[in-house]
């Protein structure tokens, strides 16, 4: 499975690029994957319509916007690419909003980027990490951050969780984004360091799926996590929908999950 540094090598790296608005922030990952060979142009115009049509959900923490579209005959291999803007943008996201990070995704399928999802979502979601990011030289200095050790928000041993009221069987939590492999593996991984940390790994698993297979696999689950605008595309599944703001927040996951079981005084906070 592929990691990190392998999906995102430097030369898909740009820093303090100009945009003009959300369009041109997506466009120039869009032009690294091009011209590293990750994608076609048809792939950048696919992930301008996947925000056109499903809104800002990709703006996945505070600054960050994580760009992707379906797999598609546009994806050459699977790849990533990194911009940090001039100046931050606008992409509607009602909490997350100016984005100045920008990552795009080009993916054949949802196995490939797993780990490599879950090392960066790590990495966004440690304060000093996010901030070395944020202030990186070269693209050099930013891509020796991106393949060192995430610290901060390990996922932990987990040592019990006191007033745990998990029903006996396995349940299933489905974190959803409009394609399904980028942003809700996002949501997922941060949940599992969650889960990891109460040691309520054995009783929940996660799946990370999109709004269509969702609807299907929604009687599944005992909840859904997405995003706002995610949350209304889907409507009545007939279980809960909790929404997230910050897709790389354990902090949040974890209310987000004692909100969900209804479990106060565990000892899996921060």
């Amino acid at each position: 499975m592929a990691e990190l540094s392998d999906l995102l090598p430097v030369e898909a790296v740009r820093l303090d690029v100009r945009a003009a608005g959300w369009r041109d922030a997506v466009r120039a990952a869009g032009d690294l994957l091009v011209a590293t060979g990750a994608s076609t142009e048809a792939y950048t115009t696919e992930m301008i319509d996947n925000v056109a049509a499903n809104g800002p959900y990709i703006v996945v923490a505070p600054g960050f916007a994580f760009a992707h579209a379906r797999p598609s005959p546009a994806v050459l291999r699977t790849g990533m690419a990194w911009v940090r803007l001039a100046e931050p943008v606008e992409f509607g996201h009602e909490a997350n909003d100016p984005v100045e990070l920008v990552a795009g995704l080009a993916a054949r399928d949802a196995s490939e980027h797993t780990a490599a999802m879950a090392a960066l979502a790590r990495l966004l979601g440690d304060p000093a990490t996010a901030a070395a990011l944020r202030e990186a030289p070269t693209p050099q200095a930013l891509h020796a951050v991106l393949g060192g050790n995430p610290g901060g928000t390990g996922s932990g041993t987990g040592t019990g969780t006191g007033s745990v009221r998990v029903r006996h069987g396995m349940h299933k939590i489905l974190t959803v984004c409009g394609n399904g492999v980028g942003t809700s593996l996002f949501l997922k991984n941060t949940l599992e360091q969650v889960l990891d940390r109460w040691g309520w790994t054995p009783y929940v698993t996660v799946e990370a799926t999109d709004t269509i297979s969702a609807k299907g696999k929604a009687s599944e689950a005992v909840a859904i996590l997405t995003s706002r605008e995610i949350a209304r595309t889907l409507g009545d599944v007939g279980v809960p929908v909790r929404v997230v703001e910050d897709f790389t927040s354990a902090k949040e996951a974890d209310r987000v999950l004692r909100d969900t079981y209804d479990v106060t005084g565990t000892d899996g906070g921060e």
